[in-house]
């Protein structure tokens, strides 16, 4: 069960709270807003990765759309006087679809992440940046997973897959850590998966990590 259902998606309510909070009946409202959240999303995670942006979560009301970005450096979002919110502001607004809808009140808010080595998305992306930069793939991964578990964690898992090292012929290597009860709805298992776009190709970077508390 643990490699084919989404650890998140499995613990959807028990454990997680969904990314997108709101609820319309209408049918052709629901599909605008969930294409609208959609955009919005992969349009700050895109755009904030050098911040260490790690989530989006959105939030809707009558005439108000509240923004929630979690952030491993959140003054480089926020900049010299706020400067920056503006700007994370229009982006907001321009994914809105009617005039009505762009006339909605944005409530920006931008919140730290304390302890980035408890966040599987920011590991994943952190292993495929210095993938990137050509660094020896074992070494990353083992100094990554000892500071993952000097943070807390019960346990971390972690796969490599594609042209590993320039290799010729593409493989996939696994590497654990600890526990990581992934069939154990109730256990804060978290996962992300991260591209890293290097000279031979694509190498995929899966993460699997067990909190000892949710973060």
């Amino acid at each position: 069960m643990g490699q084919k259902v989404h650890p998140h998606g499995l613990r959807l309510g028990p454990v997680y709270n969904w990314s997108s909070r709101w609820f319309f009946s209408d049918k052709a409202a629901y599909r605008k807003a969930i294409l609208e959240d959609s955009r919005i999303r992969d349009e700050l995670m895109k755009k904030y990765s050098f911040a260490g942006i790690t989530e989006v979560i959105i939030e809707r009301a009558i005439k108000k759309i509240t923004v929630i970005m979690y952030s491993v450096k959140p003054g480089m979002i926020i900049g010299r006087g706020g400067k920056g919110l503006e700007d994370v502001k229009q982006i907001i607004v321009s994914h809105l679809g009617s005039q009505q809808d762009k006339k909605t009140k944005v409530d920006l808010k931008i919140e730290p992440v304390k302890k980035p080595y408890l966040n599987a998305y920011y590991v994943a992306q952190s292993i495929a940046e210095k993938l990137v930069r050509g660094m020896p793939h074992r070494a990353i991964v083992h100094s990554t997973m000892s500071k993952v578990m000097e943070s807390g964690a019960k346990g971390i898992k972690i796969r490599l897959g594609g042209r590993i090292g320039g290799a010729e012929i593409s493989r996939a290597e696994k590497y654990f850590q600890g526990s990581i009860p992934t069939s154990t709805i109730r256990e804060p298992v978290t996962f992300a998966i991260f591209p890293a776009l290097t000279k031979s190709g694509y190498v995929g970077v899966k993460v699997w990590m067990c909190q000892s508390t949710k973060v």
